[in-house]
């Protein structure tokens, strides 16, 4: 591959939608490093209504276009050419819409318990192999999939009036341009896919008596959408002519793409945000009973790689206990909480993070007193220790799911990259190094906005391949480098948190 050279400086926008808040960023790029501007932030939430917990969507789109009219201010200010605008988002949550263009109700959350009496149900019959093997994908109950089987079940006459479905990323990029698609990652993350494959999984689909009539045509990461529409380009201020491009629009493909791999030592990827995505990227799809009981997933990336992968709760044990802590009159930043946290005894209290009502909003001071009373360990007695606890969960769970990875595979991964708001957490990446005897290569934190960006100019040309994406990146950003030993006792911890989970030590 050419050297790249440097260049006139050309800007992309990335709008970055989590899980607790959306970021509005311009990535300006000179053909040998990247640098980013964030523009404006905002928090949202899902709200409660009398059908389910549902996203702010019109809160969503007014903090987007709040960003919009700031990068817009941005280019004028700098005399930089806006080139593109992409969006990523967390994975499948979904909008219908009918014949007449218009939005059939809000996007249901996928923290929504109205989605487990359809997974239980698909879950007997057809069953979870049956399903398992047509999508590769890991059987959560807030998988698209079993959300399209609970409105079949609630409310058929949203199906029957839908004529789009689109997941969070393609929603917006519609509402920019007025066309409908769905980005290749995104549709992988909705366990409505063939991983051998990418196409719709219409087969499985038929099967089960779900609508395939409203799945829109996928487009691969860098794809034009289209224009951004003429109301909107005034409303903004940004270009009429500004393209609207499909980034690796799921924010984990995004973030996995700008992992600043400089070395053939094998290696492996941990996004932590709300959730942890942790997994290897391949060139195929691994569809088995190992992979499906481990339980790993298959989702697309970029170029056409798999991302073998397991979801993890993640840094929402900690997000919640923050909230639950305001809640009741103490502000605590996420700083101030690691300091009481490094500073907390080590290894008292290990958590099941699958334990059921963990995965649920409010109280989890509470629920991790009651975790740690119902399996006879000490209840945390400070903020520091049980967030303490959080972490070392973390910690002790990425050992877990190594040791699958490697299974599964038959490889072995020196080197774990860790990128995304987590890697910022040094005491989460020095205890992640410590519970696996693995070197830890932690940062970006901004990799999923880089990604966005890299992968609209890998759209436009001006970015080569996935290997230029992170040449980019590794000239860009300087990662922090966590090596293993610098604390004991994680052996024995591993063997107690397998034994709370009933597994063999």
């Amino acid at each position: 591959m050419p050297e790249p050279s440097r260049g006139a400086t050309k800007a992309y926008i990335a709008v970055d939608l989590g899980a607790e808040s959306g970021r509005v960023i311009v990535g300006h790029h000179d053909g040998i490093t990247l640098q980013l501007e964030p523009l404006h932030r905002f928090e949202h939430r899902p709200l409660p209504l009398p059908t389910g917990l549902h996203w702010n969507l019109t809160g969503l789109w007014s903090g987007i276009l709040e960003g919009l009219r700031k990068a817009s201010h941005w280019s004028q200010e700098k005399s930089v050419p806006l080139m593109s605008l992409g969006v990523d988002a967390w994975g499948v949550d979904f909008g219908l819409i009918g014949s007449g263009g218009e939005l059939l109700g809000l996007p249901h959350c996928y923290r929504d318990s109205a989605h487990d009496a359809a997974f239980d149900r698909l879950m007997q019959n057809p069953g979870k192999e049956v399903i398992y093997e047509a999508t590769g994908i890991q059987l959560l109950g807030l998988n698209t999939l079993f959300q399209i089987a609970a409105r079949h079940d609630s409310a058929p006459q949203l199906l029957e009036q839908a004529e789009s479905l689109l997941l969070m990323p393609d929603l917006f990029h519609y509402f920019f341009t007025g066309n409908r698609t769905v980005e290749e990652t995104i549709a992988s993350t909705s366990q409505m896919t063939d991983a051998r494959n990418g196409a719709w999984a219409t087969e499985l689909l038929e099967q089960l008596g779900l609508p395939t009539h409203i799945l829109p045509p996928q487009i691969p990461s860098g794809s034009v959408v289209g224009e951004l529409l003429p109301a909107l380009a005034e409303f903004t201020g940004l270009p009429a002519t500004l393209q609207v491009v499909a980034p690796a629009a799921h924010d984990t493909a995004s973030a996995v793409a700008a992992v600043p791999v400089t070395t053939d030592v094998g290696w492996c990827y941990l996004s932590s945000g709300t959730w942890s995505l942790m997994g290897v990227e391949l060139d195929a799809p691994i569809i088995s009973d190992a992979a499906r009981d481990a339980p790993l997933t298959n989702e697309r990336g970029v170029e056409g790689k798999v991302r073998l992968l397991k979801n993890i709760i993640g840094l929402w044990l900690v997000q919640q206990c923050r909230a639950d802590l305001a809640d009741n009159g103490s502000d605590f930043s996420y700083a101030e909480l690691t300091a009481e946290a490094e500073a907390a005894p080590p290894l008292k209290t290990i958590l099941d993070p699958d334990h059921p009502p963990f995965m649920l909003p409010g109280a989890m001071l509470e629920k991790i007193a009651a975790y740690a009373s119902q399996t006879g360990q000490p209840i945390p007695a400070t903020a520091g220790e049980a967030v303490r606890s959080c972490l070392e969960t973390l910690a002790l769970t990425y050992r877990r799911t190594l040791a699958s990875l490697e299974s599964v595979t038959g490889d072995t991964y020196e080197v774990l990259h860790i990128v995304g708001g987590g890697s910022r957490n040094e005491l989460l990446c020095q205890m992640t190094a410590d519970a696996l005897d693995r070197v830890v290569i932690a940062g970006p934190d901004e990799a999923t906005a880089a990604g966005n960006i890299l992968t609209q100019a890998l759209g436009s040309g001006d970015v080569a391949n996935l290997a230029q994406i992170r040449q980019v990146v590794s000239a860009s950003w300087s990662p922090i480098r966590y090596t293993p030993g610098k604390s004991k006792g994680w052996d024995d911890a591993y063997g107690r948190f397998l034994t709370l989970r009933g597994e063999s030590p």
